[in-house]
């Protein structure tokens, strides 16, 4: 029985067509982003197994990727996941307090998800692609710059009211 359910499958096959028959390696990233998002936000062996067996690419290649890529994860994490850029511009502009201050209220380290498991902290990102806006942070993949503390407090209070 596959874990592969037919949308996840379909979604892969998606991918795989974009590209020249026997380059269904280059579909790895996509098949992996669907399969987390269908596992509550992380991967399991078992899983990049499927999806090695259903691209027909040797199992290394598929756990390669998964462990290469930040935005892959191969251990449960929080609903909601945080990544705060830590790089030159961002840690110019206070992104180290950024951290600090997450980490003291949420009452967990970079790396971490709270205790209800509502709240992910990533490990350091090194850049996110966003400097004009430094400092930044990712909310579930979406982009919230010109950060300070206060802004910080907003984003973890709607996070935290919306888990009651």
């Amino acid at each position: 029985m596959s874990l592969l359910n037919r949308e996840i499958k379909e979604e892969i096959d998606l991918w795989v067509q974009k590209f020249p028959e026997g380059k269904q390696r280059s579909a790895i990233i996509a098949a992996l982003h669907s399969v987390q998002h269908f596992n509550n936000g992380f991967l399991t062996s078992e899983l990049m197994n499927e999806v090695a067996e259903y691209l027909d690419v040797p199992k290394i290649q598929v756990f390669e990727v998964a462990s290469f890529y930040s935005m892959f994860n191969t251990q449960p994490v929080g609903k909601h996941e945080i990544s705060v850029c830590t790089n030159i511009s961002c840690m110019l502009r206070g992104s180290d307090q950024i951290v600090d201050h997450i980490e003291k209220r949420l009452q967990i380290k970079s790396g971490e998800s709270t205790a209800d498991g509502n709240i992910f902290l990533k490990k350091e990102e090194e850049c996110l692609a966003a400097c004009t806006g430094a400092p930044m942070l990712m909310l579930d993949h979406q982009y919230i710059e010109n950060l300070d503390i206060k802004k910080v407090d907003e984003i973890l209070d709607l996070l935290e009211k919306n888990n009651e």
